[in-house]
């Protein structure tokens, strides 16, 4: 439905720009001329979406942890809809979530908002955003049936900054590479002056003759690589040396953008080591799953009756060392049972795999202390 279609009931004079504190601007546009085309972006963001993806929500409302996992809306499973959110997040600084709600107002789906730009405006003294898309259409949706996570949070109420910061860098980049590409091209064709020792010649003549000389000489069918002139003619090459970036004046361009985006090499390249596993993890992905977290808690449930929680499976940070390790520390005096262990190795729980036990002979930690009380 489009916006003047929601207010049509109502004079025009009801509905109003959205005043920001500081009367900060009420209109936002995504993120640059589709930054997502650059191979760097989209290699910066993947990792980024990739291990926020392999999170699950947790909620005691059983009904809206299996919409969340397995089917948040029509076109996504659980791990896309991670997935599409933190790419939103990362190009734009901000993500929108829309929460449908049947005709009894109970949540049935999340749907991220593909928004080309969106203007605020006021209602009744409530927030309204009005998006529009690449196709053209438009549509306003209420505040309080959008979650929102923003980065770099800071001169908006609404949204966050906006990722000009690092245009002027990406445009560099891709000067760079159409510089290294030209210079390839120029440097495989010869190029030079063809002179005609006659006098007096007819531009007719003197074109003719070039056009003969590049058909003979200059093409692909040419690989012996050597041209024959008569005496009329001399052929003096040029040598082209285009001036390119340097290896490493390159790499401090691509350093730039992994900083900006904070990944590196290793993790593009999944190279990382596990002991900088868990300083990812703590750094880029858990700050993300705690503001998903509380949005969508207290947007699904304002009155604070439920809680959504974003979990990763701790199994994926830790060694194996450190997980044998829990094994004899942890597991083996009662602060972890089998199941729970076995879950960090990705293995299947077991019968009996609940109970805790204790080092003092492996048994059920209750069989352990009834045995201490006999004595």
């Amino acid at each position: 439905m489009g916006f003047l279609n929601i207010f049509k009931p109502l004079r025009k004079t009801t509905i109003s720009r959205w005043q920001e504190l500081g009367t900060y601007n009420s209109v936002f546009s995504v993120f640059g001329p589709d930054a997502y085309k650059s191979e760097i972006v989209r290699s910066c963001i993947r990792p980024l979406a990739d291990f926020s993806a392999k999170s699950n929500a947790k909620c005691s409302d059983e009904r809206m942890e299996k919409i969340l996992n397995e089917r948040p809306n029509l076109y996504m499973n659980g791990k896309d809809f991670l997935y599409k959110v933190r790419t939103f997040l990362e190009l734009n600084n901000s993500c929108f979530i829309y929460i449908q709600r049947d005709s009894r107002l109970k949540v049935i789906g999340f749907y991220p908002v593909p928004y080309q730009y969106f203007e605020a405006y006021e209602y009744q003294n409530g927030l309204f955003l009005k998006f529009s898309f690449a196709n053209g259409k438009t549509l306003t949706l209420p505040w309080s049936d959008l979650a929102v996570v923003r980065k770099d949070y800071n001169k908006s109420d609404i949204a966050g900054d906006d990722n000009n910061a690092i245009l002027s860098v990406l445009e560099l980049q891709k000067t760079t590479n159409e510089g290294l590409a030209n210079s390839i091209k120029a440097t495989a064709n010869l190029r030079g002056i063809l002179k005609n020792t006659k006098s007096m010649l007819d531009p007719k003549k003197v074109k003719e003759d070039k056009d003969r000389f590049v058909n003979d000489y200059l093409n692909l069918e040419n690989t012996g690589g050597i041209a024959a002139l008569d005496s009329t003619q001399e052929f003096t090459p040029i040598k082209m040396e285009p001036t390119t970036a340097t290896y490493e004046q390159m790499k401090e361009i691509r350093e730039n953008i992994y900083r900006y985006f904070g990944v590196n090499d290793s993790i593009i390249m999944a190279n990382i080591k596990t002991e900088e596993l868990e300083n990812f993890y703590r750094l880029r992905i858990e700050p993300f799953l705690l503001a998903l977290s509380r949005e969508l808690s207290s947007k699904v449930y304002p009155k604070g009756e439920e809680f959504i929680v974003y979990e990763a499976d701790a199994g994926q940070f830790i060694t194996m060392s450190q997980k044998l390790e829990l094994f004899q520390k942890v597991v083996l005096y009662a602060g972890m049972s089998i199941n729970e262990w076995r879950n960090l190795m990705n293995l299947p729980p077991v019968e009996g795999g609940d109970e805790m036990i204790m080092r003092l002979d492996a048994s059920s930690a209750t069989v352990a202390k009834e045995g201490k009380d006999d004595e």
